[in-house]
């Protein structure tokens, strides 16, 4: 299985709260919701149409915790993104997660690079991690990542919880895919490419 990472950040690299005032205040976070401005017809077609791909996913426990509270209640059967979401398999990395009753779930503990490593081997379409922000930085650190997808903002957050951040590992990507809807959010696709390099511009 491709093991993609689906994520929605700000021009300063914010990913928390994007959808809600309440979606996540951690840390006193106040300033959810800040994607919302931007979402038109051409990105919910995007981000349905990279949904669509999936054959499981792969959440982190606070993203799990809120997509368990909230998807089930979507049951419009003509709803591609819903029914994907309740019906496919998913798997939660987390190591205080007793019970995943949003069906059909998986607790993945201990070892979770290792067991999402098996999943990685398996045959079959994309193993999607959504939002998960921690889990997504681990999963790269540990080369597990085949694909990156950014959907990135044109606003400046100024604080929250950030995608990348100061002590991750350097790295660098290859652009596969790029795309920007009409109300300027940038849909970016990337695929790791080893090591960072460095160099010199000399001005002559």
């Amino acid at each position: 299985m491709k093991l993609t990472v689906m994520q929605f950040v700000s021009l300063d690299g914010v990913c928390q709260g994007p959808g809600a005032p309440d979606e996540d205040t951690t840390d006193g976070f106040g300033r959810g919701g800040w994607l919302v401005p931007f979402v038109d017809e051409r990105f919910l077609e995007i981000v349905t149409e990279w949904t669509c791909r999936a054959g499981a996913f792969l959440f982190g426990r606070r993203t799990y915790e809120a997509f368990s509270r909230d998807w089930p209640t979507s049951t419009d059967p003509d709803d591609p993104v819903a029914t994907r979401l309740n019906g496919l398999p998913k798997y939660v990395a987390s190591t205080t997660l007793r019970e995943a009753g949003w069906a059909p779930s998986t607790i993945l503990a201990g070892d979770v690079e290792g067991r999402v490593a098996e999943l990685r081997a398996r045959p079959g379409p994309e193993l999607q991690v959504h939002g998960s922000a921690r889990l997504a930085a681990s999963l790269l650190a540990a080369g597990l990542v085949d694909e990156l997808r950014l959907a990135v903002a044109p606003v400046v957050v100024g604080a929250g919880r950030r995608f990348f951040r100061d002590d991750d590992a350097a790295a660098a990507y290859r652009a596969v895919d790029h795309e920007t809807t009409p109300s300027g959010v940038a849909l970016l696709t990337y695929e790791p490419a080893g090591a960072a390099a460095y160099g010199r511009i000399d001005v002559t």
